[in-house]
């Protein structure tokens, strides 16, 4: 109990704003870390116009989760001033994938990696699809 009250609180916290965001380049939906300041970051997902983001503890627990939107990607600031420190992970599912990407908190500074830990494409997504007809 006293946990999830934490984890309440600290999903409380979280700062966030969405706002229309795209980067120039081919590659559609990658995560774009804009700037880390402290323990505030900011990213970027370029070619994606709606996604569930969700934050999970490093033992698998949800701490947050929004449905986030833009016009041509999506722009996001979270701050983690509450958060102990640890390792978190960022889960970014859109309609063609979910992409985990990690974050590391020490201190004051967190740290959101742009390469990600998995990407699982969903079946039946016409995205890279590694089954051939026959």
């Amino acid at each position: 109990m006293k946990k999830t009250l934490k984890l309440s609180v600290i999903a409380a916290v979280l700062f966030s704003g969405i706002s229309t965001y795209a980067i120039d380049g081919s590659e559609g939906g990658t995560l774009h870390v804009i700037k880390g300041n402290g323990n505030k970051v900011t990213f970027g997902l370029n070619n994606i116009t709606k996604a569930n983001l969700s934050i999970y503890d490093d033992e698998g627990n949800l701490i947050y989760s929004e449905r986030a939107s833009g016009k041509d990607g999506i722009l996001k600031t979270f701050s983690f001033e509450e958060f102990p420190s640890g390792t978190y992970f960022l889960k970014v599912e859109d309609n063609v994938k979910t992409t985990t990407h990690e974050i590391v908190i020490k201190g004051n500074i967190a740290v959101l990696s742009p390469k990600p830990v998995s990407s699982v494409y969903k079946t039946g997504s016409s995205a890279k699809s590694n089954i051939a007809a026959k």
